[in-house]
């Protein structure tokens, strides 16, 4: 399953969420403090990390803003605090966390969050990996504009797809270019699936709720993957 880092400087609500989160397949790592969740961070990049916001040494705002400020927010974070603001929510969102979750943290609440957190990681491990791809076709080539990106060939595995090319713009803002993927994403396993909601959310890990109003969001014709 996956990789999870747990940072909180309470001894209780780490062994909680890790008995909950082992119970779930998952491994998890502990960390009680912000120089504890750095080692491990430089160590390897975790799947997802929970990370609560009031600590002694270093709040949990204060790290998500050094993780982005020096390129190792790859990972999705979901927040964790019994006394945060709305304000202070709203802050860890635009500097980059997932989601938030307010203490006492309910077993469904949790899990929910951990699936959302999962499932865009998957999406944002594919998108690093497209755009590193298309990266280094560019630096072999001094054809392209350096605004311009090498389209990123997506090769279906079952027979019955054709082979389809997806350029992707990495001049464009961060959400916007992977809005672009997203949807690339989703159409790819539209067609594979044969436009089956019920394959598609199984393969992309993702209930067919929020599978439902991801596809409306990015603008993803239903349809058009449906076999006759």
């Amino acid at each position: 399953m996956a990789n999870i880092l747990v940072v909180d400087d309470e001894h209780g609500i780490r062994d909680l969420l890790s008995e909950i989160l082992n119970d779930e397949g998952h491994t998890v790592e502990l960390a009680e403090n912000a120089a504890q969740a750095r080692k491990h961070r430089q160590r390897e990049r975790p799947d997802l990390v929970l990370l609560d916001i009031w600590m002694p040494d270093t709040d949990g705002i204060s790290l998500l803003k050094e993780w982005a400020s020096t390129g190792l927010l790859t990972m999705p974070v979901i927040m964790m605090s019994g006394h945060a603001t709305i304000e202070t929510a709203v802050q860890a969102t635009k500097i980059g966390a997932l989601a938030f979750l307010e203490k006492p943290i309910t077993l469904q609440k949790l899990l929910k969050a951990v699936e959302q957190g999962l499932a865009r990681n998957t999406v944002q491990s594919a998108f690093l990996l497209a755009s590193a791809q298309a990266q280094a076709a560019k630096a072999k080539t001094t054809s392209p504009p350096a605004t311009s990106s090498k389209p990123v060939v997506v090769e279906p595995q079952e027979s019955h797809l054709t082979p389809t090319i997806q350029s992707f713009m990495l001049d464009k803002p961060l959400r916007e270019a992977r809005d672009d993927f997203e949807k690339a994403y989703f159409e790819f396993h539209l067609a594979k699936e044969g436009g089956s909601m019920t394959r598609v959310a199984e393969k992309t890990g993702l209930e067919r709720t929020h599978l439902y109003r991801k596809l409306k969001q990015l603008g993803v014709d239903m349809n058009k993957g449906k076999r006759p």
